[in-house]
């Protein structure tokens, strides 16, 4: 069977442009004689269209498109994902459903059974569980749908399946001839690979060959990585789609329990089979950023970005980052000098935003720092300088970097890592002030891992440059906010090597403060300060702004943690009232 993987980008609630894109796939793999195309997971509303899906109106459009879908399809049948509605009198009004799609009507629909909840995932929010799935018949095969997470109940890859039931092995028991999948499985490092495992394993154990579509492209905080692929019964890649972009893949596939590629076709081209060759991590990240980046700009009406230029490794990396995903024509860099600041950091500021090509201007915040100075002496009185008048340098660039972005439109972005966010190394309405975090999900020292990635020929900007783009003073001298004389981020922070082990086991793993200690050796006292600090700060990052997300758990609507509260990780306080009682 000829089979079309339509890799699209949709935009959530753009229902209208979604389905013209899905059109233009079906005709596309029309012309090249596919018989089935399948797309992405609710590939007609955008992946994830959260409380969008409360809305009537809008589950009633989703309808009429697949409606309309359906009879634009010839002979070529069309798996397409859409909410729908649940007929029953009993459960939630929706399914995450698949409609198969026919010779001008819908012949089929398929319903996920399987529906996370786990980190950035909140489906049964919103969506009725699906029956047992069967297998659907088109050109004498048996198709054996599913939908993203119901391909994800491997008991050999994962430490505790999260579901009792396995409708790949189900549809497996009656008698599917191929798996197809459609999918908007979110980017995070290392998950490309894992996914390829988890699809070689189950075309393996079943015998089948699997096709896999996943959606690409930015929606807020996620970012999909597409990375379609067919994996034939012997748990070989025979066609891969392109990552971070746009595709169309178009295959022959053997189908039936130990069928393998009849060879492949991709935009009507010979191709050989082939297994993707991995971009290495940092390229993967950085493109990553690039896409959500330019997505985000581009759903959301904006054709320019701005940002605060230190002279410091974040900012450099951000700049180009934003270089790559709008042009450098397109990015304005703001150097924000004060009394504290080195002539270095002046110097390659400058240096960076001309070797990327980006606009440069200099506004000193001296004047305006002296000023709100004297303004405050009064209430300040009899009182030691220290993080309050720090900050007002901070605040005094957020709003040179705010008044840029009403001024002319641009997309304010902030230049924050991870780890500082973690800790509260960050001050609110000044640092962290803009429209999109970029780097905010990088903990420092992957920041310095991808600054030296940038540099290197392998990166399109350092191509293009015929040089280094980020000055190597950026990367090699000790970062610093340069709120006061002689500062250092290590005069508040552990090295950052210790401090992101802890950031990583706490957040990401769920460790307690005892258990890192005991694991990593790191000084008692500075672990249980990390810990308290990262709990104390939850309310600003609350009010930062949207995470581009790359790690397994970044902050943002992923992690749901309380603001008031006072929960002991050491257990004493409980250790102690249980010893009064």
């Amino acid at each position: 069977m000829r089979i079309a993987l339509a890799q699209i980008d949709p935009t959530v609630g753009d229902i209208a442009g979604n389905t013209r894109l899905i059109l233009t796939a079906i005709d596309r793999a029309t012309e090249q004689q596919a018989e089935l195309i399948a797309f992405p997971e609710l590939a007609v509303i955008g992946y994830p269209p959260k409380d969008l899906l409360l809305k009537e109106h809008v589950i009633a459009q989703c309808a009429r498109a697949v409606q309309y879908i359906a009879e634009r399809c010839g002979p070529i049948t069309a798996v397409v994902g859409y909410p729908c509605a649940n007929p029953s009198d009993t459960g939630l009004t929706l399914y995450n459903a698949a409609a198969v799609c026919r010779e001008g009507r819908i012949v089929a629909t398929h319903v996920k059974a399987l529906l996370p909840t786990y980190d950035v995932f909140d489906e049964t929010r919103y969506f009725e569980p699906g029956p047992r799935p069967a297998p659907i018949e088109i050109n004498a095969a048996q198709l054996g749908i599913s939908i993203c997470e119901d391909l994800w109940n491997d008991p050999d890859m994962h430490q505790r399946q999260l579901y009792h039931d396995n409708p790949i092995q189900q549809l497996a028991e009656q008698r599917a001839d191929i798996f197809i999948n459609c999918s908007a499985s979110p980017f995070t490092i290392g998950k490309p690979a894992f996914r390829r495992e988890l699809f070689r394993r189950a075309a393996q154990r079943y015998g089948l060959p699997l096709v896999y579509v996943n959606q690409v492209g930015g929606n807020d905080e996620l970012i999909f990585d597409g990375n379609s692929c067919v994996i034939d019964a012997h748990g070989s890649v025979i066609g891969q789609a392109k990552a971070f972009e746009e595709d169309l893949l178009v295959v022959d596939v053997g189908v039936g329990r130990g069928e393998g590629t009849k060879g492949q076709r991709d935009e009507g081209k010979e191709r050989k089979p082939e297994t993707r060759n991995p971009k290495s991590e940092m390229a993967e990240v950085f493109s990553a950023l690039t896409l959500g980046l330019k997505d985000y700009a581009r759903k959301c009406g904006f054709a320019t970005a701005v940002l605060g230029l230190s002279g410091g490794i974040d900012s450099a990396v951000v700049a180009c980052i934003a270089a790559a995903a709008l042009g450098p024509e397109n990015v304005t860099g703001i150097s924000m000098p004060s009394r504290y600041s080195s002539s270095g950091s002046k110097t390659d500021a400058q240096v960076l935003a001309e070797n990327l090509g980006i606009s440069f201007h200099t506004v000193p915040i001296e004047s305006a720092h002296a000023a709100m100075e004297s303004m405050l002496a009064p209430m300040f009185a009899d009182t030691q300088p220290g993080i309050a008048e720090e900050n007002i340098q901070a605040r005094l660039r957020g709003i040179v970097v705010m008044a840029h972005s009403n001024k002319f439109g641009a997309l304010a972005l902030t230049t924050g890592n991870k780890s500082e966010l973690a800790t509260g190394y960050c001050t609110l309405y000044g640092d962290m002030a803009g429209g999109l975090a970029v780097i905010a999900d990088l903990p420092k020292m992957m920041v310095y891992e991808l600054a030296e990635w940038i540099n290197t020929p392998d990166c399109p900007l350092t191509q293009r440059a015929g040089k280094l783009v980020i000055p190597r003073d950026t990367i090699t001298k000790p970062p610093s906010a340069e709120l006061r004389p002689d500062q250092t981020d290590q005069d508040s922070l552990p090295p950052y090597d210790q401090l992101d082990e802890i950031v990583d086991r706490y957040v990401e793993r769920e460790q307690s403060a005892d258990r890192i200690i005991d694991r990593t050796g790191y000084d008692p006292r500075t672990v249980r300060r990390i810990v308290a600090l990262i709990d104390r700060n939850e309310y600003k990052r609350k009010q930062a702004a949207p995470v581009l997300k790359v790690t397994g758990r970044a902050f943002g609507f992923g992690r749901r943690a309380p603001i008031a509260q006072r929960y002991d990780p050491t257990g004493k306080k409980l250790d102690e009232l249980m010893k009064q009682v």
